[in-house]
């Protein structure tokens, strides 16, 4: 049973990673109205197209490298979460969860995104760290 909950969690973890690393891709690519309305994506775009200050920009930026690398770290942990190898499932729910935790707190209880990818995404990381840990705590005296 461990075996099959660290495969589902690295899927998971491949999934969220991966949108993730492409979230951050498009939010560093796009014009700052874009990218504000690309993350909350259940706000009116037409009261995000203003104006901004170049700061503006340049925070709106570091989220998405911010978005990118936790794609990145989390993509890599992948295969060791697949074999159940614990600093994995650790450091994947550690950048990976707390990110989600952000996410959860300040945009989907805020009502600023639809639950399709949003919501999801913190469901999908959810799940994968409740099910590596699961495995991680059943398997704990072996090794």
């Amino acid at each position: 049973m461990s075996v099959l909950a660290n495969r589902i969690a690295a899927v998971l973890w491949f999934i969220w990673g991966a949108v993730h690393l492409l979230a951050g891709i498009l939010t560093v690519s796009q014009d700052t109205p874009q990218a504000i309305a690309g993350i909350a994506d259940a706000v009116d775009p037409a009261t995000l197209a203003l104006e901004y200050a170049p700061a503006v920009g340049a925070i709106i930026n570091q989220h998405g490298f911010n978005l990118g690398w936790i794609g990145i770290t989390t993509l890599l942990c992948v295969p060791f979460v697949w074999t159940g190898r614990r600093e994995a499932v650790f450091l994947a729910a550690l950048v990976g969860g707390l990110a989600d935790v952000g996410y959860f707190l300040f945009l989907d209880l805020g009502g600023h995104v639809h639950f399709v990818p949003g919501t999801i995404m913190t469901l999908v990381s959810g799940s994968a760290v409740l099910l590596s840990f699961g495995s991680a705590w059943a398997t704990r005296n072996q090794a």
